[in-house]
């Protein structure tokens, strides 16, 4: 027994190294993957709602102290649910009783004295444009609508098919304008143009605008915010630009806005290389009116209607738009765009089937009567062809019809019409 004991001792000693060397001294082999079921992972913080950046307008609620006593509790209130707005949310923010309108601003309410019923209306109130003029003295400003050429497609108003001239609508309205100019001064009026290239008005461009746009929402990249800047630059900077040239350098008595028109069938104008064509073909003429709710609880957008219908505006557009219209269709031989009755963005004005009330940046911040032109669907296949056969004398065969020039076409039709109000003693 005392023999044995050493050599179980060794043995047990031997055991326990090798166990040590094989065993406990292995290296450790990867760290097992945890199950992806089981995984948790860390929410990607959210981007927080888009802050838009102030837009520069402060409502002069006391420059409306010129209009004080001069319409009536009636005469508002049926401007203002007939034409200017699309339901009774009006009467949150003016408040109208027989003496007085008190109408909310971001300080203390603007309180517009209203003029008796059985008091006649004055003769005249504070505004730039003259209404009771003849052709041969008024002045008369055609802004083109869009811009063109190298922001065409910034602006999302080109398309084409391949190995086509691209459609622009900024070049068209040019174009168009330049036919027009011409044709008025024949008859006597002072024609200016608001824009006479294919570039902004405006200094500023998208760049600027992203600048702006990334101070107020620091954690939004740059590709989300671009479409905003570009939005912003052409929708409205552009628009607040030519805005101050009518305002307060031309100061005309009438601004005649030219577009052309497309249908839904185009979308977006995201794929711009691939138009889908429509058979429909159309023209409206649009006025200022129509406020939506959200404009109408706006501030900014409040003080300029009221402006609007302190000026007498919608008078003068009204009368005029029902003769340009008419004697647009005629001309044209397009069929009248008609809005949802129930669409609460537009109004139809006085059962005329083209003549519609909208608000829109232009028609509300041009401080004179605007007439709002929107013929022909360019993405219609006629109407592109006739775009792509450009401008010329003469008529020439255009899927087989003889037909005018598409530009003169429409300055022709604008022409007639203002040349038939005027020329009928409407307009003196």
């Amino acid at each position: 027994m005392k023999k044995a004991f050493p050599i179980l001792l060794s043995f047990t000693i031997l055991v326990g190294v090798l166990l040590w060397i094989f065993v406990l001294r292995t290296p450790p082999g990867p760290a097992a993957l945890p199950d992806p079921s089981e995984a948790t992972i860390a929410p990607t913080a959210p981007i927080p709602p888009l802050v838009q950046p102030p837009r520069g307008f402060m409502a002069d609620w006391s420059s409306l102290n010129a209009y004080q006593d001069t319409i009536s509790a009636p005469e508002l209130r049926n401007l203002l649910e007939t034409v200017y707005t699309v339901d009774d949310t009006w009467k949150q923010v003016i408040e109208i009783d027989e003496a007085t309108a008190t109408i909310q601003t971001a300080g203390e309410p603007f309180v517009l004295r209203l003029r008796r019923p059985d008091l006649p209306a004055p003769a005249s109130v504070k505004r730039h444009w003259r209404s009771e003029v003849p052709l041969r003295d008024l002045h008369i400003a055609i802004d083109p609508g869009h811009i063109g050429g190298d922001f065409a497609a910034i602006e999302e108003r080109q398309f084409g098919l391949p190995n086509d001239k691209p459609v622009r609508e900024g070049e068209l309205t040019l174009q168009t304008a330049m036919r027009l100019k011409p044709l008025l001064e024949a008859m006597g009026a002072r024609v200016s143009l608001v824009r006479e290239s294919n570039t902004p008005v405006t200094k500023k461009r998208s760049a600027d605008f992203l600048a702006l746009y990334r101070k107020y929402n620091p954690q939004w990249p740059d590709a989300l915010l671009q479409p905003y800047a570009n939005g912003r630059f052409y929708r409205r900077d552009e628009i607040v630009e030519r805005a101050r040239i009518v305002n307060e350098e031309l100061k005309p008595d009438l601004v005649l806005c030219l577009h052309y028109n497309a249908s839904s069938g185009s979308g977006d104008w995201s794929t711009p290389g691939a138009p889908v064509f429509v058979e429909e073909n159309h023209f409206h003429l649009l006025l200022n009116g129509a406020y939506t709710v959200d404009e109408v609880l706006d501030e900014g957008d409040r003080f300029e209607m009221l402006e609007r219908i302190l000026q007498r505006t919608h008078e003068r557009e009204a009368a005029l738009g029902e003769v340009a219209a008419r004697v647009f269709l005629k001309r044209s031989g397009l069929t009248p765009y008609s809005y949802d009755p129930e669409s609460k963005r537009a109004r139809n004005v006085n059962g005329q089937p083209a003549l519609w009330a909208r608000n829109l940046l232009a028609n509300r911040s041009y401080l004179c009567p605007v007439l709002f032109f929107e013929p022909y669907v360019m993405n219609n296949a006629d109407v592109y062809a006739r775009i792509q056969a450009g401008d010329y004398d003469g008529e020439t065969l255009v899927n087989g019809v003889l037909r005018p020039s598409i530009m003169r076409e429409y300055a022709e039709a604008v022409g007639a019409g203002i040349a038939e109000f005027y020329g009928t003693g409407a307009g003196k």
